[in-house]
């Protein structure tokens, strides 16, 4: 058997051979994908759920060598300055107006600046996506997250509302693609727009699979001796009607209710605070993630109030904490929590479930353990935020 090749098949292997390497040569290394992410007031974490959300995914998407860049709103005035953190550069834009004026004139130089760069755009809410007009004016590529049905919240007033309302819609038309946190909140989207240009994605939480039993004695707290309640005190969130309903009748246990309270400064908050049995607790806001973790962890029944909005952080978290969960029975928490915990419609439903539920150990049992299952199903990180790198690779800008 004759082991040679012809002469004519290793000249062509060497002609391939020498063209793949001309091909090297001359073809240059594939640029890293690269990514802003804007809308929020930057990272390290430290005001809520979307700083959270933009904190985990820039983290998780420069490990996996993507170029990423987040826009940060600094106190004071000057110049914008660039750092560096954990892999992520960070455009530190100062602005020393407060509020929503020195939030809007902070989007605007984040929007100009972030324009330059040939990036791809992640833009975390709506509030003032009529800036986006500038993107299309420069072709660059912006997705927005459109965050809950903002006009529709109570709080706001009629300026305010006609404000958000515009914005939603000039996001719907000026974003190349958009992502709900919620099938309602797509929904939604898709009276505005084809459903083809909406991604369904929701928040993600870790989940607690222990904490320290030691962060509860500053509260004299014992583990399941106490429900909680996490929640800004709005009327949207039922904080009164939670309160009312647990102080109907002694209970024998606690609610602990987070927040600030200015009874001297806010009517409803002067209102909770006035219905509130004395078993109920209100130690304040707590900015200390690992205290609230515990809370969560050790809590006998998470109570959630809220009215309006997607995917709520919060409820996320609680599934997360593995908690049993007694909401508000509306169609946005129905999706995150299922049909296994307990849902209110009304302060006597409230009451009600209060009553029922924290005398049965069994039923807890079940809630906490169905829980653990959804989030793990549904909202962990690594899931959230694996889903949300393949969108944006679906869109990152070609190189020229």
């Amino acid at each position: 058997m004759n082991s040679s090749l012809p002469m004519d098949a290793i000249r062509h292997g060497a002609q391939e051979v020498g063209e793949q390497a001309g091909r090297a040569a001359v073809e240059p290394a594939r640029a890293r994908p690269a990514i802003a992410i804007l809308g929020t007031r930057g990272i390290p974490a430290q005001h809520g759920g979307f700083e959270t959300f933009a904190e985990r995914l820039a983290l998780y998407l420069a490990a996996r060598d993507w170029d990423v860049t987040v826009y940060c709103q600094t106190a004071g005035s000057g110049r914008r300055h660039e750092a560096e953190w954990n892999g992520v550069r960070l455009v530190q834009i100062p602005e020393p107006r407060a509020g929503a004026r020195g939030t809007m004139v902070f989007d605007w130089k984040s929007t100009l600046d972030a324009a330059r760069r040939d990036t791809l755009m992640l833009t975390l809410g709506y509030n003032t996506a009529a800036f986006c007009v500038w993107y299309r004016l420069r072709g660059r590529t912006n997705l927005i997250n459109m965050d809950g049905l903002e006009w529709q919240r109570a709080k706001w007033r009629l300026p305010a509302k006609t404000w958000l309302y515009l914005n939603e819609r000039l996001g719907c038309w000026l974003g190349n693609h958009l992502i709900a946190d919620h099938p309602e909140i797509a929904k939604h989207l898709e009276t505005r727009v084809s459903e083809r240009k909406i991604t369904t994605i929701p928040y993600g939480a870790d989940a607690v699979l222990d904490a320290d039993e030691a962060m509860l004695e500053r509260y004299s707290l014992e583990p399941r001796s106490y429900a909680l309640v996490v929640a800004r005190p709005e009327p949207e969130n039922s904080i009164l009607e939670i309160v009312s309903a647990f102080s109907a009748r002694p209970r024998g246990k606690q609610l602990v209710v987070l927040g600030k309270y200015e009874p001297e400064r806010n009517p409803y908050h002067a209102a909770v605070l006035q219905a509130a049995s004395a078993e109920v607790l209100f130690p304040g806001a707590i900015y200390d993630q690992a205290v609230v973790a515990a809370l969560r962890f050790f809590a006998q029944l998470y109570v959630h109030g809220h009215t309006v909005g997607g995917t709520n952080p919060a409820l996320v978290e609680a599934l997360g904490a593995g908690c049993a969960v007694l909401a508000h029975d509306n169609r946005f928490n129905r999706w995150v929590a299922g049909s296994e915990n307990a849902y209110f419609a009304s302060q006597a439903q409230c009451e009600t479930a209060f009553d029922a539920l924290l005398e049965d150990d069994l039923r807890l049992a079940i809630m906490r353990s169905t829980s653990r299952q959804r989030h793990a199903a549904r909202f962990a990180w690594d899931t959230v935020l694996a889903a949300y790198e393949d969108l944006l690779l679906e869109y990152v800008p070609v190189a020229r």
